[in-house]
């Protein structure tokens, strides 16, 4: 009996001595041979090598400037402004740079990039929308819907954008975002009408500190108020001249500064419901 135990014990340590030379041969297998961690290495210098040599040298050098956005003139003012950049490699490429040189650039909002090898750098730009003229005395503005001086133009008259007077004591230069006082409220009112949203063409805007005019071409205001709800209160505007019928005579007004109780006056003066 008792040789029978040292034979089942001995059996036992045997195997465990089996398993752990198993599970010793599979550790190993898994271990990287000396020849393999040089040819790693090797690949690792030789790809950090040639990321290097790609930096420095001209192989991703830039040679042209692609500009997708926003109107011809303003693309070629993007293109001038990141001239530098020509020559840099692809790689080397900095985001902040190209923000920093295209931010003093009145027409532009934001600028977005994308390198396409191997020697195109790709800029996508969000441009400023126009939507009205500032005057001041002699001096006229385009103005974007953000309130931002964008550029001057000479001759005004051949612009259909609405008209916005300013005292000539104020200080307007290109590239700087107007006060509420000076214009900045009056884009704000402008920038949700695109071309063709509003029946009637605008000639002008009026602005005081609680009051926000339309004047259309035909001498009919739009009185809106604040602008709180302004696209509600120039949508019941507009239906308030689809069911007039006809555009109201010089002199009429539509008052929608309290958007439940919309109002039709002037010449014929009536409650339009």
């Amino acid at each position: 009996m008792a040789a029978r135990k040292r034979s089942t014990t001995q059996a036992a340590a045997s195997g465990r001595a089996r398993s752990r030379s198993r599970t010793r041969e599979a550790g190993l297998r898994f271990v990287p041979s000396a020849r393999s961690i040089v040819i790693g290495v090797v690949i690792l210098v030789v790809a950090v090598g040639g990321y290097l040599v790609a930096l420095t040298s001209s192989i991703f050098a830039v040679r042209s400037i692609a500009v997708v956005g926003g109107s011809p003139r303003v693309q070629a003012e993007v293109q001038k402004a990141l001239a530098p950049e020509l020559g840099t490699s692809l790689l080397h490429i900095d985001g902040n740079a190209i923000a920093q040189r295209t931010a003093a650039l009145p027409d532009i909002v934001s600028v977005s990039y994308d390198r396409a090898f191997p020697h195109t750098l790709r800029i996508r730009i969000d441009a400023e929308r126009a939507v009205m003229l500032v005057r001041q005395a002699k001096k006229t503005y385009v103005v974007s819907a953000r309130g931002r001086v964008m550029r001057t133009v000479a001759n005004p008259g051949k612009s259909s954008l609405p008209r916005v007077w300013v005292a000539k004591t104020e200080k307007l230069s290109v590239g700087e975002t107007l006060s509420a006082a000076d214009g900045a409220l009056a884009a704000a009112a402008l920038a949700p009408i695109s071309a063709g949203a509003f029946p009637a063409s605008i000639r002008t805007v009026r602005t005081t500190k609680d009051e926000l005019t339309l004047v259309m071409r035909s001498g009919l205001e739009v009185r809106l108020g604040d602008i709180g709800d302004l696209r509600l209160k120039l949508a019941i505007a507009k239906r308030i001249l689809h069911l007039a019928g006809t555009t109201p005579p010089s002199g009429s007004y539509i008052d929608v500064s309290v958007p439940e109780r919309p109002v039709l006056g002037g010449i014929n003066s009536q409650v339009a419901g």
